[in-house]
Order: C-alpha cells, then sequence, then structure tokens
C-alpha cells in the first residue's frame, strides 16, 4: 500500500513538474518576442540562480560531519567553510563543488586526504549550501577559489568538481595556485553552457548575444574569455581530468579539452557514472589517490595543428 502511495504521489510530482517546466518554456517563447529586454534579464537571474536543494542536502549533511565550522566574507557574502586539520601548519587540500552542489559532498574525499597528512579545506559558493547571498556566477565561483587560495596560500592540492573544476583552474595566478589538480566532470564552456540552457527554456537562439552581455553587465567579465581553453597552455601543474562518456550534463567532449590543452594532464575516461556519481564512485577515489602517489593514471592527449587530437 505504501509502495503504491509512493508510486502515486512520484507520478504526481512527476507531471507538475512537466507542467511547470511548459510554462517556463512558453513564457520565454513569448517573451522573447514582446518583451527581449525583460526576457533576457529574467533568463540571466534563472541562471544564476542555485537550486535550492543544494540548501536542503548541505543541512543534511552539517549533521553528519566533524569537520570544524567557520566563514570568510568574499564581496561581501558570507561564506561558510569547513576544515579537517590545520591548515597553518600542515599542507593542504582544496575542494570545490559545482553549480547547485555544497563542500561536504567531497566527503567520501576526507579520510584518505587526511591520511596522506593534508588539512582539507572546502565551503560552500555564495547561494549554496549553508553560505549567505541568493546569486551565483562563475566569476563568483573563481573569485571564492581565489579568496580562500589568499586566506590559506598555496594548496597541495585542489580538487574540483563539474563548474568547481573550471573555477579551480581559472583561478590559479601569479597569486594563487595548487601544486597538483584534480578536475571531475569539469566544464569547460560556458558559452556553450548558455546555449544549452536557451534551448532548454526555449528562449530565443537571436537573444544569446544579449544574454551574454547581460552577463557581462553584472560580473564585469567577458563570457567568452571564461572559456578554459584560452587559459589551458599557461598551466604547468600535473593535473588528471576524470569524465564519464554518459555525462549529460557536461559533455565528454569538454574533460578532453582541459587534457588536449594542458601539457601536464592526464584523462581518465569513465562510462555508466553520470555526472555526479563519477565523483565518489570507488574506482574514481581510487584512481584519484594513485595519481597523487605518483602512479601513471588515465592517457596523456597530445595535439597539433596536423592532429586534432590523440592518445600516448
Amino acid at each position: 500500500m505504501n509502495r503504491t502511495r509512493r508510486q502515486v504521489e512520484s507520478k504526481r510530482h512527476g507531471a507538475a513538474a512537466l507542467l511547470k517546466l511548459s510554462a517556463v518554456r512558453a513564457g520565454f517563447a513569448l517573451g522573447s518576442r514582446i518583451a527581449p529586454t525583460r526576457t533576457v534579464n529574467r533568463a540571466a537571474r534563472l541562471f544564476s540562480t542555485p537550486f535550492a536543494s543544494s540548501r536542503k542536502r548541505a543541512a543534511s549533511a552539517l549533521s553528519q560531519t566533524d569537520a570544524q565550522r567557520g566563514e570568510i566574507i568574499v564581496d561581501g557574502t558570507r561564506i561558510a567553510t569547513y576544515t579537517w586539520g590545520d591548515p597553518a601548519k600542515q599542507p593542504y587540500a582544496l575542494l570545490v563543488h559545482g553549480w547547485s552542489s555544497f563542500g561536504l559532498r567531497f566527503q567520501p574525499w576526507i579520510k584518505q586526504l587526511r591520511a596522506m597528512g593534508l588539512a582539507v579545506i572546502t565551503f560552500d559558493q555564495p547561494g549554496h549550501g549553508d553560505s549567505g547571498g541568493r546569486y551565483c556566477t562563475l566569476p563568483d565561483f573563481v573569485n571564492t577559489v581565489r579568496e580562500i587560495g589568499r586566506v590559506y596560500g598555496t594548496a597541495a592540492l585542489a580538487v574540483g568538481h563539474s563548474l568547481g573544476g573550471t573555477a579551480v583552474t581559472l583561478a590559479q595566478d601569479e597569486n594563487w595556485h595548487a601544486q597538483r589538480l584534480i578536475l571531475i566532470a569539469p566544464a569547460a564552456d560556458p558559452v556553450a553552457a548558455t546555449r544549452r540552457f536557451t534551448h532548454f527554456v526555449h528562449l530565443s537562439e537571436h537573444l544569446s548575444e544579449r544574454l551574454h552581455d547581460r552577463f557581462k553587465a553584472i560580473s564585469g567579465v567577458s563570457i567568452h574569455d571564461l572559456q578554459v581553453h584560452r587559459h589551458l597552455p599557461r598551466m604547468g601543474q600535473p593535473a588528471l581530468i576524470v569524465h564519464d562518456l554518459d555525462d549529460r550534463e557536461v559533455p565528454w567532449e569538454e574533460g578532453e579539452r582541459y587534457a588536449r590543452h594542458w601539457s601536464g594532464a592526464r584523462l581518465l575516461t569513465t562510462q555508466g557514472l553520470g555526472h555526479h556519481k563519477v565523483l565518489d564512485a570507488t574506482e574514481v577515489v581510487d584512481a584519484a589517490f594513485a595519481f597523487l602517489h605518483g602512479k601513471a593514471v588515465g592517457e596523456r592527449v597530445i595535439a597539433s595543428p596536423n592532429l586534432p587530437f590523440g592518445l600516448a
């Protein structure tokens, strides 16, 4: 009886979600024609609003963690931090979550990182988890990583998932860097991401550049400058890129792009894990720590003007 009730409720929720999506799409399609400026602004707000589930899942994880909780202020926003060990006395690993996720999502990594003698720091991005704010953009992701780095100094290791992988990569500069990086299902192209978004919500294609202009007005950064292939050739640290062939949120090709343009990176391809399970799948965590212990993991992707890419 209970199982039948759950099945009925699941179908009701699914039907309600489809109706809501249909209404959103109809609104964007109509608004694209009769009120393009207002519709672009609405699209920018929607694109920059994390799912509320991030806060709910973070609240649940908080009751099960032994991390030392703290906070820093970044651009006027309170950022919740979680620390294991003492990063002032130990080399530390920085763990950076993805879109609509939360810092404690990395819990399965903590024990082995601590066993390596590393302190561990993670945090919730603006609008995520226990942090303040309502909206968040990729430049916000990058700025928060850099501020964490300013507070704690050079990281022995940085691990980023999804948009967190993008942020960790773009945050590397003369003021802060990580000595080694592990990027899992990293997004490479925010231009492609906005294209997928506009297609999903039925925003007219002719408004795409106006949406990009809106993002630049908000953040002061051109979205084209955030495409990682523009920055990867200067990256010199060793890195492991992990991406699943069945990732429906960030295509495998974006992970491959990291390895192709980053001379010190290797690519580990998985299958059947998708975008979320890949973060804490046993085989991925094991491979990551094998990489940290100096073993050759994954494949080196090579490229030249005459050979777009190949495996070595």
